[in-house]
């Protein structure tokens, strides 16, 4: 049985954990409202961006661009979009066992995999298993910038007009709720046309300057903005679930306390009834 110093220093250890999940949840709740302001800034305008795209990905004249064609490749490029840290619940281990599933599928369809890692955590990960990775990017979200999302867009694209794949799949998480995340598979290029605008006569829509010189504007405009706004759902959700897992954390060490203090309380009065019963025993002794 655990002594009564024991329990009180596991009891003292227990609160200063404690302190520290209580100051993470206030950081992470913090930084989740600057992150959220961000993407629900950037939201809107990504999505025009990506409808202006997917309106002019119906014109004939443009269905033969390298954009809007899907390739006739036996390799699919998978971005796997993760944190740089943990300490937030199951976060990052859902995507990779994603990544997993995802890499899976596509070798039953007989194609092959090519894995590229956004976040730390992923990354090594799959370094760990002798996985073998095209390319990585690390520590951005302790500062993230838009600088971060064109530079990534543009190995992307680079990537992509190689020739080497047949398509470039995003899996990341995106943001719903403060407790819940979204885990997303989105294809990144080719630019998927929408099934609704070819119903419409496109005819109606009119473009100025001509579509042709207005997808050289808008490409790195879309795939900046789309790589931006991934960035931003990836580290809003990471915010998201490290609160409430420090906040769970935080309800788990008080209720851990509560238990400790009374399995410490009854300890103390058995040892006091022991002491008594000690001293009553040679009192009665002494007496004869």
């Amino acid at each position: 049985m655990a002594t009564l110093r024991e329990i009180k220093r596991r009891i003292d250890s227990v609160k200063s954990t404690m302190q520290i999940t209580k100051a993470m949840k206030m950081v992470a709740a913090a930084k989740l409202r600057k992150s959220q302001s961000r993407l629900l800034n950037t939201r809107p305008y990504a999505k025009e961006l990506g409808n202006v795209m997917q309106h002019i990905s119906v014109r004939s004249v443009l269905k033969k661009h390298p954009l809007f064609k899907k390739k006739n490749k036996d390799t699919v490029c998978f971005v796997l979009v993760t944190a740089d840290s943990g300490l937030c619940g199951s976060f990052n281990s859902y995507l990779i066992q994603k990544a997993y599933s995802e890499m899976e599928q596509a070798k039953s369809e007989g194609k092959k995999s090519v894995l590229i890692t956004i976040g730390k955590k992923g990354y090594e990960h799959f370094k760990r298993r002798d996985f073998k990775i095209a390319k990585n990017y690390i520590e951005l979200f302790t500062r993230l910038e838009f600088d971060h999302a064109q530079e990534i867009a543009s190995d992307l694209l680079k990537l992509y007009n190689s020739n080497k794949f047949e398509k470039i799949v995003l899996i990341y998480n995106k943001f719903k709720s403060v407790v819940q995340q979204e885990l997303t598979v989105e294809q990144f290029l080719p630019v998927i046309p929408s099934e609704t605008d070819k119903d419409v006569s496109v005819g109606s829509i009119v473009f100025e300057p001509k579509p042709e010189k207005l997808l050289t504007q808008l490409i790195p405009m879309h795939l900046n903005f789309q790589i931006w706004r991934v960035l931003l759902e990836s580290a809003t959700s990471e915010f998201g679930a490290r609160m409430t897992a420090m906040e769970t954390a935080t309800d788990n060490a008080q209720e851990m306390i509560k238990e400790l203090v009374l399995f410490y309380n009854k300890a103390r009065q058995a040892a006091i009834t022991t002491e008594l019963n000690e001293i009553v025993s040679g009192a009665e002794a002494l007496h004869g």
